[in-house]
């Protein structure tokens, strides 16, 4: 069965410092006319960085439109067509100050497919090293390790709401449960 939507038009309603939004006129499979909504954005990474004592790298930071202080891995907006590694590396360094010797890619992830095309790429860091953090000017943070388990729980419990964040959690934990995370000064 086809299931692709074809794109007949295209009108831009909105060009922003960090999405654009457009309504696209698309064929159905079934040859129907109908409308999409969609937000652009360039993607961003995030980077759970594991510790020696089995402690994920976290902050916590104000969201805006959720109104509250939410708990989740290190992550920032990709520049258009930077490498996510690169982004991540930047990222890790700029909230946390800490740097890895390695980095393990986790796949990717669609926040909100319906209606965004943004792409989140996810990493595991080990062999981490610490220096002063240097966040962005606009960015207020407060840095903390949290053990693996305890994160999982809080996932559990709905206490950690940011889906790249729970969903690089669980597949960290999914790895240990596995015997398929590697020791620390492992190669990756």
């Amino acid at each position: 069965m086809n299931l692709t939507e074809e794109t007949v038009a295209q009108e831009y309603k909105y060009k922003g410092r960090i999405i654009n939004l457009r309504v696209d006129d698309i064929r159905l499979p079934n040859g129907n006319p109908a409308k999409r909504e969609v937000v652009e954005h360039p993607g961003g990474v995030c980077v759970a960085a594991l510790t020696d004592n089995m402690e994920i790298l976290m902050v916590r930071q104000f969201r805006y439109p959720y109104g509250e202080v939410v708990l989740e891995v290190p992550a920032g907006k990709r520049e258009k067509g930077e490498d996510p590694l690169i982004c991540g590396k930047r990222e890790l360094k700029e909230e946390t100050g800490a740097t890895a010797a390695h980095y393990r890619f986790m796949g990717e992830l669609y926040p909100s497919p319906g209606y965004c095309g943004e792409i989140i790429y996810l990493y595991l860091a080990t062999d981490l090293t610490f220096a002063d953090m240097d966040p962005d000017e606009d960015e207020f943070l407060e840095p903390e390790r949290i053990p693996l388990q305890t994160l999982v729980e809080m996932v559990l419990k709905g206490e950690i709401k940011d889906a790249k964040t729970q969903a690089l959690i669980l597949k960290i934990e999914a790895l240990r449960a596995s015997g398929r995370l590697p020791a620390a000064g492992a190669e990756e």
